[in-house]
């Protein structure tokens, strides 16, 4: 008995041949897809049919790095002197944020995030969160909030010494405890990690013993890299090193570090980070906002590096992101060769599964892997939604309101725009209250 057929749909499978077929079929069973073809004839009736005829199938989109918190900043009337760099950036706006968050406003960032996620079509993300106040047991509520939303996630606190020494540790042993009850339990949906926030806060020290911990338990480790000029410059006048040398030397970097943003790096970086077989999420539009320039992705592709793709907590419609990842570089290098559409799709697919080793489960439409799919509804398109022209219309034509159904492990989540897996008012409710609590701590509106 299948499952779930999902039939006559345009489906972009993002496999190794990136196959795109027209009238085609996916059957699901057991939270897996057991086929992809052509037509949907079959022995087996299946317990539930999904008619996607004049639709675009395709795997759900992953945001290689985000901080999920960020959510509650949307908009924020923040009464600052207006920062005139990163450094201004970091001071001013998220250094305080961090301070203000509790576990309850971890939890509430959470739920909305995934809400947005699921409404654009993203069904897999890697957050780290950053909260100094509260460390001890907050990963535990960002993981509630998954597990409710139905999506993926992979989660962790973002180590610093920023402060103190044993603010990093502190860190560093939520993570642990985090990664250990997420093998004891078996969780399927939600994953652990490292996270060190970026050499200009972290000392060699940490670096190595984070780097040894991963290794122990075998799993992800991020750490921003060279974001803004602070990073380089920190690391020039401490160590006389750039940010990546310095991570090399410390032993840091391997083929389960993701390095996120590395907009200035030079050759001799990308060099090793081809050499450790490290990888790198990329974040154009935060990197856009910010102003901290563009990173060479387009260079990147060229020396086989694996790149996915971003949000950094800002604009959560993956859709918008691929399109920014699109054009930056197009305008950067004065090329408009510089990135091709199926190259942007599968920044926020197949690499992003990549990225952090799941590449055999997730982020393509195969048989045997995870059933994490989404359809899109394209009647706003222009012209003829075809084989040929699939790929530009996901990059030029969708947005994530065009995003119709979503499927993750072969749940239904969402149907026809309608949020199945959690009630949508009551999130926004939640978050809305969380926000407002942070913006009166913050001094951006006065306390009621």
């Amino acid at each position: 008995m299948v499952e779930l057929l999902i039939k006559n749909g345009l489906i972009v499978t993002m496999d190794k041949d990136r196959r795109i077929i027209a009238d085609g079929s996916i059957a699901v069973d057991e939270g897996r897809i057991v086929s992809v073809k052509r037509g949907h004839s079959g022995k087996n009736k299946p317990e539930e049919v999904i008619d996607a005829r004049g639709k675009i199938v395709m795997p759900g989109l992953v945001c290689s790095h985000t901080h999920l918190y960020g959510m509650l900043l949307r908009a924020a009337p923040l009464k600052i002197e207006p920062p005139t760099d990163f450094s201004q950036i970091l001071q001013r706006v998220w250094w305080p944020m961090d301070e203000a968050m509790n576990k309850e406003d971890a939890y509430a960032s959470a739920l909305i995030s995934c809400l947005e996620f699921i409404k654009t079509g993203t069904t897999l993300f890697a957050d780290t969160f950053s909260g100094p106040n509260a460390i001890s047991g907050v990963l535990d509520r960002i993981a509630a909030a998954v597990e409710r939303s139905g999506i993926r996630g992979i989660i962790s606190y973002e180590a610093t010494e920023r402060h103190t020494h044993a603010e990093g540790a502190r860190g560093t042993k939520e993570n642990e405890r985090f990664i250990l009850k997420v093998k004891k339990e078996r969780m399927h949906r939600v994953y652990g990690m490292f996270s060190i926030h970026a050499s200009f806060t972290v000392s060699d020290e940490l670096f190595k013993y984070v780097r040894e911990l991963a290794s122990r338990y075998k799993v992800p480790l991020t750490v921003h890299t060279s974001e803004g000029l602070c990073d380089l410059y920190h690391n020039y006048e401490r160590y006389g090193k750039r940010t990546v040398e310095r991570l090399y030397d410390a032993e840091v970097l391997g083929p389960d570090v993701v390095l996120a943003h590395c907009v200035h790096v030079n050759d001799d970086e990308l060099a090793i980070i081809k050499k450790t077989e490290a990888k790198v999420a990329h974040n154009p539009m935060s990197n856009m906002l910010n102003a901290v320039g563009v990173a060479p992705v387009p260079k990147m592709l060229s020396m086989n590096i694996p790149v996915g793709l971003g949000n950094d907590g800002y604009i959560f419609d993956g859709f918008e992101n691929i399109r920014a990842a699109f054009l930056l570089h197009k305008v950067a290098l004065r090329d408009p060769r510089a990135i091709s559409a199926m190259e942007a799709l599968e920044m926020a697919t197949i690499r992003g599964a990549e990225l952090y080793g799941l590449e055999n489960e997730l982020g393509s439409i195969e048989p045997g892997k995870l059933a994490d799919i989404i359809i899109i509804n394209p009647e706003r398109a222009p012209t003829p939604v075809i084989p040929e022209s699939v790929t530009g219309h996901l990059v030029n034509t969708v947005s994530g309101n065009d995003v119709e159904t979503v499927i993750v492990g072969g749940n239904v989540l969402m149907r026809d725009r309608k949020i199945l897996s959690m009630e949508e008012e009551e999130v926004i409710k939640t978050a809305r209250k969380s926000a407002e609590r942070l913006w009166q701590k913050l001094g951006a509106i006065r306390k009621r």
